[in-house]
């Protein structure tokens, strides 16, 4: 089945073209990112074109993998616009995908696990999730202050692909997995394995994870 999955939520972002195959696997066909700050521009031209490098057409896609946060709230409304766009004309299936889900995943660790990803404002994306060989099952995801974080327990194993975090935990003494940035091609991996589950969702279900508040919700709330 051919996958095409998008990942707008930071300040870079991607897409992919991959194969899903009945055993599991998912066979990445090409990567192609997006400079941040112009996704709506680029995301539909750069999906047509990477179909037509690769000899498909929208119609051949057969499902859509999507990160559906945490991160950038215009970047999620873009990416997420988009994908919905496409798979309800299509009439096709939707897998979200978490980035700390991704995150968590990557670090290769079974057992629990706490991703994290910066959040700005001296402020963290936590998600803890218990990861076997082949699936993650999330606990909880939250938004916390990145001081907790020296203090969140050596019964996690910790892991980010935030290099500034990765160094600060570090310095305080806290062990701390680093990967490589997650981009669209892992949010392709795990989507799979979530359509072959049947864990889909229909392009009216689609909607994203925020975690945090947007500041407009914010000021709306306190100036009432």
């Amino acid at each position: 089945m051919l996958i095409l999955a998008a990942d707008t939520s930071g300040r870079q972002g991607s897409i992919a073209l991959a194969h899903g195959l009945n055993s599991g696997k998912c066979d990445v066909i090409e990567v192609v990112p997006l400079a941040g700050g112009t996704f709506s521009a680029q995301l539909v031209p750069q999906v047509a074109a990477l179909l037509s490098k690769h000899g498909f057409n929208k119609q051949d896609i057969g499902a859509f993998a999507v990160a559906s946060g945490p991160g950038s709230f215009t970047g999620l409304r873009v990416g997420l616009a988009a994908i919905k766009g496409l798979a309800e004309i299509l009439e096709k299936p939707i897998a979200t995908v978490s980035m700390l889900e991704a995150v968590a995943t990557a670090a290769a660790s079974q057992g629990r696990v706490l991703a994290v990803l910066d959040a700005g404002r001296g402020e963290a994306y936590a998600g803890q999730y218990e990861v076997s060989a082949d699936r993650a099952t999330m606990i909880d995801e939250r938004l916390i202050q990145q001081e907790v974080l020296a203090t969140s327990g050596g019964n996690l194993t910790l892991v980010t692909q935030d290099k500034g975090i990765a160094e600060t935990l570090r310095a305080k003494g806290v062990t701390v997995v680093e990967i490589g940035i997650q981009r669209s091609d892992a949010i392709a991996r795990l989507g799979w394995k979530k359509i072959l589950s049947r864990e889909t969702v229909s392009p009216e279900a689609l909607e994203a994870n925020y975690i945090r508040r947007s500041d407009a919700e914010i000021f709306s709330k306190s100036s009432s």
